[in-house]
């Protein structure tokens, strides 16, 4: 017991090349120190426990050795290496700036560093959390760090880069380390089972480098925990029994619940896992995990983002055959919305139920949605074809229409259609008879004809009619407007007028008083080329005309059945008169309209004051 060492510290890398998952780092560092092309600054940055300060001890203890291998590793036989392995080598010196943060434990390293190594080539400070260190502090080291000694090497390590100083951080050759890959750090914990003789298994050791969240250190911390927990069995359930993980189980069995909507054995599971202590925010967040794993496992190009081991991959693989993207995605949905309301909910155990009830109604909902979008199709295939028929009555009656046999083509469609319904015409295609206008720009001329789009409809309203009014009986959707962009159907002001407070009145009942005051406060004029004066007496009702009069011709121009209608504002004259201001000004205003204000004054000899 007295001989033992954690395995953090037992198994830490003493080269380059045992250090996990930064290949990108110890590849670049080792190539500098082959080439002689070492900065005299270094700055190792990154998550807790993923080597930032175990590769700047093995920087160091590279560069001073007398001995170097081919593939730029230190030989560990020299003198300068065993110095280094036993902590009194006089070249590499460590400070630890959470505790050596003042002005004073600077001042003390730079007087330090004007002393040549007495062995080795270089001297190499080691400063760890260098965030640490205070404003005074950073100032004092500045200079030392911007022109050092040739013989002088400093490698910076921290966690919170963005706390260090930019003038420090310019100075420095800046490394940024990885979070260490689940499949890595799963690997490595293998290796070390087996150097130690402890019998484990992958679903285990995955689940320990996933709480570890990238940090070797902890899951090596957590490894040794285990191992003392299960007596050198690093199982699946020795794991999730030691940390108080929720089985991946219980997401397998929630899903399949989901699935073939089984409400109540929802409920249960989640019963059995509150009843275990587990958090229902802790729940919720790992059902999100899982219901996302399964949508990555459904497509083979995005199985490679599961970090898992094979056998729980291949269970990952099974059950997102057997649910739809739709379902996972509104599931996810819910467990997302239900993690942020979670914390400022009064039931808290209420919220995940009713997301719960939710996911297992999610198929029907989805069969519901399917059911109207087919509903709606056949729909639009009903108007299409009526479309298409509303079109055939009104190509075979054109006016311009050829009489000849080369017409043949379109006369069945006219003799079909004439079958429909010979019926009169109901009191919305009544024809308007056109009337005396105030202006009369172009000869009066009746217009009968309906138009949708550019189509003509004239003679063959009758039959028009009886085909609106059965579609208007089957779906209760009133006809739609025929109206064509040329058409200049006749008014009287009498119309104008009637038409014009209608729509007043509406925007009265909208709350839109402005402009309801706009269009009452004085009537509308009929000029002519169908155009309307509105009186504005001010800029401010200029501006609200220009803003809605889009809105007020649409109505107008489908209810008077004229396109040529627009709006001209007419700007009312006011004669300016002086308000009068001064006394003598305000005694004639009085005396002109009142002259025996004037008598009264000179018979009794009055001033002004």
């Amino acid at each position: 017991m007295d001989n033992f060492i954690v395995s953090a510290r037992k198994y830490r890398p003493a080269t380059f090349d045992t250090v996990v998952g930064q290949q990108h780092i110890t590849v670049t560092l080792k190539n500098a120190i082959k080439n002689k092309q070492l900065a005299q600054a270094f700055l190792f940055c990154g998550p807790r426990g993923v080597g930032k300060t175990t590769c700047a001890r093995i920087l160091a203890k590279t560069i001073n050795c007398e001995q170097l291998r081919d593939d730029v590793e230190a030989c560990g036989q020299c003198d300068s290496c065993k110095s280094f392995q036993h902590g009194n080598s006089f070249s590499i010196h460590e400070l630890d700036a959470a505790s050596n943060n003042s002005v004073d434990d600077i001042r003390s390293l730079i007087d330090q560093v004007r002393i040549p190594p007495q062995t080795g080539k270089y001297k190499i400070y080691i400063i760890d959390e260098v965030h640490m260190l205070s404003q005074q502090a950073f100032n004092a080291f500045l200079k030392t760090l911007e022109e050092p000694p040739a013989y002088a090497i400093f490698i910076l390590a921290t966690t919170e880069k963005h706390k260090i100083l930019p003038t420090i951080l310019s100075r420095c050759q800046i490394f940024d380390f990885n979070r260490i890959k689940v499949g890595d750090m799963a690997s490595h914990l293998a290796a070390i089972a087996t150097k130690e003789g402890v019998s484990h298994d992958p679903d285990g050791l995955h689940i320990i480098a996933q709480k570890a969240d990238g940090g070797l250190r902890d899951a090596l911390s957590m490894f040794d925990q285990i191992v003392s927990f299960s007596n050198k069995a690093v199982t699946y359930q020795a794991v999730i029994d030691n940390l108080h993980i929720l089985d991946f189980e219980y997401y397998f069995g929630l899903t399949d619940a989901i699935i073939k909507e089984d409400s109540p054995s929802a409920l249960l599971l989640l019963d059995e896992i509150l009843s275990r202590g587990f958090d229902g925010s802790h729940f919720i967040s790992g059902l999100a995990s899982h219901f996302r794993d399964l949508l990555v496992a459904k497509e083979p190009a995005t199985l490679k983002l599961l970090d898992t081991s094979d056998t729980i991959r291949q269970r990952y693989m099974q059950q997102s055959q057997q649910a739809s993207p739709g379902l996972l995605l509104s599931a996810l949905n819910i467990a997302n919305q239900c993690e942020i309301n979670y914390r400022t909910s009064k039931n808290q155990r209420l919220q995940v139920e009713l997301a719960l009830l939710k996911m297992c109604h999610i198929g029907s909902a989805i069969q519901l949605a399917k059911n109207g979008a087919v509903q709606l199709v056949n729909g639009e295939a009903e108007k299409k074809k009526l479309n298409e028929s509303v079109t055939a009555v009104a190509a075979s009656d054109r006016p311009d229409e050829p009489a000849d046999d080369s017409a043949a083509g379109a006369r069945p469609v006219a003799a079909t259609a004439s079958h429909v319904a010979p019926a009169e015409p109901g009191p919305r295609v009544a024809d308007r008879q056109p009337s005396a206008a105030v202006c009369d720009p172009a000869p009066a001329t009746t217009m009968k004809s309906r138009s949708w789009g550019s189509v003509k409809l004239s003679n063959a309203i009758p039959d028009l009619t009886k085909i609106f009014d059965d579609k208007e009986a089957e779906t209760g959707v009133d006809e739609p407007e025929l109206l064509s962009g040329d058409e200049r159907e006749h008014f009287t002001h009498e119309d104008l007028l009637k038409q014009w407070h209608a729509y007043a009145d509406r925007l009265k009942a909208e709350n839109k008083i402005n402009l309801f005051t706009l269009m009452t406060a004085n009537p509308p004029q009929l000029l002519a080329d169908f155009q309307i004066g509105v009186v504005v007496e001010n800029s401010i009702q200029q501006d609200l005309l220009n803003s809605s009069k889009i809105d007020i011709l649409n109505d107008l121009r489908m209810k008077l059945r004229n396109f040529a209608i627009d709006l001209q504002p007419v700007q009312v004259a006011h004669e300016t008169v002086r308000k009068p201001y001064t006394a003598q000004e305000k005694y004639q205003a009085m005396a002109s309209k009142n002259p025996a204000l004037d008598t009264l004054r000179r018979a009794f000899d009055l001033g002004l004051e």
